[in-house]
């Protein structure tokens, strides 16, 4: 699908429109063009990519691929690109995903592409133009700033989540360490770590954005980069405190399991060692010679059980005063 809205020097709004209507929409330097590119085909890429906006085929070539590419920035003299990650909605937090979206920003249009059905920063953005058409008449660096601005502000309330499913798998960590809780503690280290593999280069990105010279953002919107780059500085922050306290309840699962395994290790050598001297007593009489004493002897069987108790229970009294159990 591709979407279209232009802003034309008249004041007025245009919506879908033609790959010709496109092209005089370009010529307009007064005006400001938006297309985004949903889930299009390869044709529909290259028909509004490369014929109508002339893009270089290596930038056309990252949106084409479906392959991972780290959030990055590229200067093309009159246009920038930006590969940015945003996330899918409706994943869960050890599963979550998130989608390429690609930028290219324009003295007087904004280009966006991505594979996804449905992106949440583009859907906010065209609704929010709907009822206001105050954030197309700035300018195309404000009009990106806003998609950048949705894209990073998702990513907050996925990392709440995060801290409040740490916080009870702690507390399961400390109550019932089962195998079950291993396996989300490993899960949410793993999410993390894609959080963070994503958040160090975006932070990046903005970072340049809001203090390299680039004529398609203004002077006045690089602050507006600027607050995009202390969030993620915040959320990065976040992330690594997070990953510090996964990494601190592996510990403690693994101490606790430890320790489990040590109690149940400590019960079966008490165990042992009490029926060690008893089976040697068992065996020595469970000999078969004719001539030994007690044989015959009409208490023998009560006299052994007694010898049994005895040792018994003088080793448990024993382990009970040296603290063994």
């Amino acid at each position: 699908m591709i979407r279209s809205v232009y802003y034309s020097s008249n004041h007025t709004l245009q919506y879908d429109l033609t790959p010709e209507k496109m092209c005089e929409a370009i010529k307009d330097k007064e005006g400001l063009l938006w297309v985004s590119l949903e889930t299009a085909t390869i044709e529909d890429i290259e028909l509004i990519l490369d014929k109508t906006f002339h893009f270089h085929h290596l930038a056309i070539e990252d949106c084409i691929s479906n392959g991972y590419q780290n959030p990055k920035v590229d200067d093309f003299d009159d246009y920038i690109f930006l590969v940015m990650h945003a996330l899918i909605p409706d994943r869960g937090l050890e599963q979550f995903e998130t989608q390429e979206i690609n930028f290219f920003l324009g003295a007087n249009y904004l280009v966006t592409s991505f594979l996804e059905p449905r992106m949440t920063p583009i859907e906010n953005t065209w609704n929010r133009i709907k009822k206001d058409d105050r954030l197309i008449t700035r300018g195309s660096d404000f009009l990106c700033h806003g998609i950048l601005d949705d894209l990073v502000d998702d990513y907050l309330p996925l990392l709440d989540e995060i801290d409040e499913e740490i916080e009870l798998m702690e507390d399961q960590v400390l109550v019932n360490p089962r195998p079950s809780v291993l396996s989300r503690i490993l899960g949410m280290k793993h999410s993390l770590m894609v959080l963070r593999r994503i958040m160090s280069p975006q932070r990046e990105v903005m970072n340049r954005l809001s203090r390299d010279d680039y004529p398609q953002i203004d002077r006045q919107a690089r602050i507006y980069f600027r607050d995009i780059y202390d969030h993620l500085v915040r959320f990065q922050d976040l992330t690594e405190s997070l990953r510090d306290i996964v990494g601190d309840a592996l510990s403690t699962y693994l101490s606790a399991t430890s320790n489990r395994l040590n109690e149940i290790m400590k019960a079966l050598t008490v165990v042992s060692t009490i029926f060690l001297p008893l089976s040697f007593f068992a065996g020595v009489y469970g000999m078969n010679f004719h001539f030994m004493p007690e044989i015959t002897w009409k208490y023998g069987y009560l006299f052994a059980w007694c010898i049994f108790i005895l040792i018994a229970g003088t080793m448990l009294i024993f382990f009970k005063r040296r603290g063994w159990f």
